[in-house]
């Protein structure tokens, strides 16, 4: 039964699996930033070819 009740208030290994998830939601938060950054510079590119090849 001590052993169970010492499981119970160890917070250490609760503490790695928080950092985990916030690590993990971070990771999740700028990969979704970078896909939509992605689509924009594709954009934006696309236009400026277009122009050059207008003007040649």
């Amino acid at each position: 039964m001590q052993f169970i009740n010492k499981l119970v208030r160890d917070e250490e290994g609760a503490t790695a699996i928080e950092y985990g998830l916030i690590a993990a939601l971070i990771a999740v938060a700028a990969i979704a930033a970078m896909q939509g950054l992605g689509e924009q510079l594709n954009t934006t590119f696309n236009k400026v070819s277009t122009k050059m090849a207008e003007k040649n």
